[in-house]
């Protein structure tokens, strides 16, 4: 899909102005979270110092950013081990982040997690795993909770094409539709797991359909398309918090970077190219353009300004002492 065809989704009035505004700037406070973080693991790798698997989500932000303008605070996320954007889209602090990755005491995990663990309850970050899949049953878990206790909070599941082979996939699904919880799984389908392509591991055109096995709704979408990803998760986060039941919505998306920061691309340059073109930062910068809501002026500045936001959560990053060896053993239950 080019950004001329983009987004001819009938409800984007459902959005207001407002909110637009607000997903472009969640949208380049992820994508500059993403570029701050590779350029420093890399000045700390030429360093000697290094800070282990980095796991980046450009080209996927189209996704956590419409989450964000929807959830609640006291809703609950779970994200996959490619769970920047998730994370910041739920309200998570750049500069405890940076220092997350960091190893450092001012982190998210105090030090202990780094890329992939990210975790603030208060804010109903439920984080990420390092286990593929690791976030589905749990989910469920958060989901029966908020049914239990007659609420209407809702959970939302990422995970990503290669978790959909897995068994925990099935058991989540089942349980989530025979229960009828309140739970949205989304699949961040970018096409690789890791080295895998998708049809060496998926049988079937989309995954969504998988959802009729256990009777809930199933749908494959464009995730590059904030609007179409909105009015999507916007229906199924109504249909949950009414009582309604689970929803699988595939984003067909793709990552702009390999797998992680100690792996060499591998996948095929023209696909690359093909959808580089549709990044979802910039189709939807087009789309502001066409409605009067953001010139090109007022669109850098925005950026500009979150470019610094991610710049001061570097440094402060960087100032943050590492955890004290005396608290080698805390957090720690036998």
């Amino acid at each position: 899909m080019t950004c001329q065809k983009f987004a001819k989704c009938l409800n984007r009035r459902l959005i207001s102005e407002k909110a637009k505004i607000n997903i472009l700037r969640m949208m380049y406070l992820i994508r500059e979270f993403e570029i701050a973080s590779r350029k420093m693991f890399k000045e700390h790798q030429a360093r000697g110092e290094f800070l282990g698997a980095l796991h980046n989500c450009d080209g996927q932000e189209a996704i956590a950013a419409s989450m964000g303008a929807i959830f609640r605070k006291d809703d609950y996320v779970f994200t996959t081990f490619r769970g920047h954007g998730h994370s910041l889209a739920k309200g998570a602090e750049p500069k405890k982040m940076m220092a997350e990755l960091l190893g450092r005491a001012a982190g998210y995990s105090k030090g202990r997690g780094g890329s992939m663990h990210m975790f603030d309850p208060s804010i109903g970050l439920m984080g990420g795993n390092g286990v593929v899949g690791g976030g589905l049953t749990l989910a469920v878990g958060a989901a029966l909770s908020a049914q239990y206790r007659n609420t209407d909070q809702v959970c939302i599941c990422f995970f990503g094409d290669g978790a959909a082979a897995t068994g925990a996939f099935h058991e989540a699904l089942n349980m989530a539709g025979l229960w009828r919880l309140p739970v949205i799984y989304i699949c961040e389908n970018n096409l690789w797991a890791a080295t895998t392509p998708i049809n060496f591991g998926c049988p079937i055109k989309d995954i969504s359909d998988r959802a009729a096995g256990y009777n809930i709704p199933g749908k494959s979408i464009d995730g590059n398309d904030v609007y179409i990803v909105y009015e999507t998760l916007n229906e199924a986060v109504i249909k949950a918090r009414k009582g309604e039941g689970a929803t699988l919505i595939e984003c067909k998306t793709y990552r702009h970077h390999p797998h992680c920061m100690v792996m060499p691309e591998h996948r095929p340059k023209d696909e690359k190219q093909a959808w580089l073109a549709k990044d979802p930062i910039s189709c939807f910068e087009n789309m502001l353009l066409q409605e009067n809501i953001l010139c090109r002026e007022e669109q850098q500045k925005l950026r500009k300004d979150v470019r610094d936001l991610v710049a001061e959560a570097v440094d402060y990053a960087e100032k943050c002492p590492l955890p004290d060896v005396n608290t080698l053993y805390d957090y720690v239950w036998a």
